[in-house]
């Protein structure tokens, strides 16, 4: 199943090359709802809150209010009150990132209070490296964990995973298939994969893995083929 993202920075839409460079910004985002009405699923990302650099929560509610299909919501989520607010609003899962980790290893206080909050079926946990190793804070910060080693840890607390290879995110230079086959021995839970991917060969690849395909900057551009 191929997943269009909408990543939120200061209101618009936006594509980041590895999370950092600005390529394209849409200002109609829910033109965007229009545009990718046919998929069954969506992701919205808070980017600024995600970086702790703003909120679009206002703009992120309005998404998951109107969007035609099953939203997931993540970026800078990192209470269980804001979790519980975003889900009110109509969000399927949350999307749980930087506040799964906590002084270089797993956040289990956090996970299970949300576990417990709202249920493990509405609980993703994203697992987003660079290099093999997991990145946190927007994508601004490298842990010494990898995902081999936090998959059995986190596992009791989620439904499934979202793992970008951010080497290749924005890139379109096509994404690591090796890495997802790799990662895909690693865990029996759904996995989501997003970085790069840039073509049906791609996805039909992750799909005998089992796997989503979290498609950002090939469908903005129309060049997934």
């Amino acid at each position: 199943m191929i997943i269009p993202c909408i990543d939120l920075q200061e209101g618009r839409a936006v594509q980041l090359v590895h999370g950092r460079k600005l390529r394209l910004a849409v200002k109609d985002v829910f033109g965007l709802l229009e545009r990718f009405r046919d998929y069954p699923l969506l992701h919205v990302i808070d980017l600024d809150a995600a970086m702790g650099r703003g909120s679009n929560a206002r703009l992120v509610g309005q998404l998951c209010r109107k969007a035609p299909m099953r939203v997931r919501v993540g970026g800078g989520i990192r209470t269980t009150a804001r979790a519980k607010r975003i889900l009110a609003a109509g969000a399927e899962k949350v999307i749980i990132g930087s506040a799964a980790f906590r002084n270089g290893g797993v956040n289990r206080d956090l996970l299970s209070r949300l576990a417990a909050a709202v249920g493990k079926k509405r609980i993703i946990v994203a697992v987003d490296t660079q290099g093999g190793r997991i990145l946190v804070r927007g994508w601004q910060e490298k842990l010494r964990l990898t995902p081999d080693k936090v998959f059995p840890e986190l596992e009791p607390y989620a439904s499934e995973f979202l793992c970008t290879y951010v080497d290749a995110e924005g890139t379109m230079r096509g994404t690591s298939l090796r890495w997802f086959r790799q990662l895909r021995k690693g865990t029996q839970l759904p996995i989501t994969a997003a970085g790069g991917i840039r073509s049906g060969r791609e996805v039909r690849e992750l799909e005998r893995l089992g796997m989503n395909a979290a498609v950002g900057m090939a469908l903005y551009l129309d060049r997934l083929r």
